[in-house]
């Protein structure tokens, strides 16, 4: 653990120097070696914060050449180089080896069966169990960084279902920029509510700059960390990009968080959310991926100075989760073993990739 601190916190350091400008975009980074002499630490913590940071798109690395800043404030809105169109991957979402296994599942409901009792019989509030929202919050403090309130989450059936949700919050008839490509579902889903959709065309960075410039809606909903089915992360630059890109409409971003729990460096991708200083950003994850795909639950947050308003307007809705399945994704949380399911799954992750 101490190892993964320091490089952790090595990386936060050279992330700092390199959005404050200490750093210069295609500056040249100290090697490995002399910043493991200068700062006192091994060359494998050294290694591990370079990979870091190169994942997450603030540093390149060059052949025979070193590291080079890569890093672009987003409010420049640097040009990009021409790439090839981003190719779909042919995998479909929940697919995989990855999902909680079923023994686990079985000894959890047992478990709640026992502790519950006549609990699961009773209503659920609507916007999901209060104790499971706790929960919740505190798995999103100590895990990703993410700090909210009970009253800013929502639980629902489904990524599917929040769309829906959130076409009402924000008001049908709008038009909603959208990644290309992007989840075909998605696309349906809103164009069912009302939503006009516009198309912005992907690179290898995220949505191309140029794409984002001439954009007319006022709400952006973007995957950033692995956006389906191109694969894509964005880097931090193109994160900042689409902040700014909510600040200039004065508008809104959806920010589809799907499997960024399995980042295989064993540190939280930075969400919009976290970032986000304008409370203009909606977060949605689902645990279709971490846990199952039969496992049918999803969670929104809203952003802090919108929750009154937003609720207003979808009061009428129950929660669509069983009260059995809250609980049980509670145990989970509570007691760790969701935890440590995403820990397993990040070090086989991280063990077959290259440092």
């Amino acid at each position: 653990m101490e190892k993964q601190f320091k490089y952790i916190r090595l990386y936060k350091e050279i992330r700092r120097d390199i959005v404050e400008g200490r750093y210069r975009f295609q500056e040249k980074m100290p090697s490995k070696r002399i910043l493991s002499d200068t700062m006192g630490v091994s060359l494998l913590t050294v290694e591990h914060c370079y990979a870091l940071l190169e994942e997450e798109g603030y540093i390149e690395g060059r052949e025979r050449s070193g590291y080079f800043v890569s890093y672009q404030d987003g409010l420049l809105f640097p040009v990009e180089e021409k790439e090839d169109p981003v190719q779909a991957l042919s995998e479909i979402p929940g697919q995989g080896k990855e999902e909680m296994s079923f023994s686990i599942i079985s000894k959890t409901i047992r478990k709640v069966l026992g502790k519950y009792g006549e609990e699961l019989l009773r209503r659920s509030e609507a916007q999901g169990k209060y104790f499971l929202r706790t929960a919740l919050k505190d798995y999103l403090r100590r895990a990703r960084g993410i700090f909210v309130t009970e009253e800013q989450i929502l639980i629902g059936s489904g990524a599917e279902h929040l769309y829906s949700l959130l076409a009402q919050i924000l008001g049908r008839g709008q038009s909603f920029a959208v990644e290309s490509p992007s989840y075909e579902k998605m696309q349906k889903i809103y164009e069912a509510n009302g939503i006009e959709l516009e198309f912005l065309e992907m690179g290898k960075k995220g949505i191309h700059s140029e794409a984002l410039r001439k954009a007319k809606s006022r709400i952006l909903h973007v995957t950033p960390f692995h956006s389906y089915p191109s694969g894509v992360t964005a880097t931090a630059g193109k994160r900042r990009e689409y902040l700014d890109y909510a600040r200039r409409k004065n508008g809104f971003i959806i920010e589809d968080d799907y499997d960024s729990e399995f980042s295989a460096l064993g540190k939280p991708e930075d969400s919009l959310f976290s970032m986000d200083e304008r409370n203009s950003v909606y977060y949605i994850n689902s645990f279709s991926k971490t846990i199952g795909p039969a496992f049918r639950m999803a969670y929104l947050l809203l952003p802090k100075e919108r929750v009154e308003e937003d609720l207003q307007k979808i009061s009428i809705y129950s929660c669509s989760v069983p009260v059995l399945e809250q609980c049980l994704l509670t145990e989970l949380l509570q007691g760790g073993e969701f935890e440590r399911h995403i820990n397993r799954i990040k070090r086989r992750r991280r063990n077959s990739a290259t440092f």
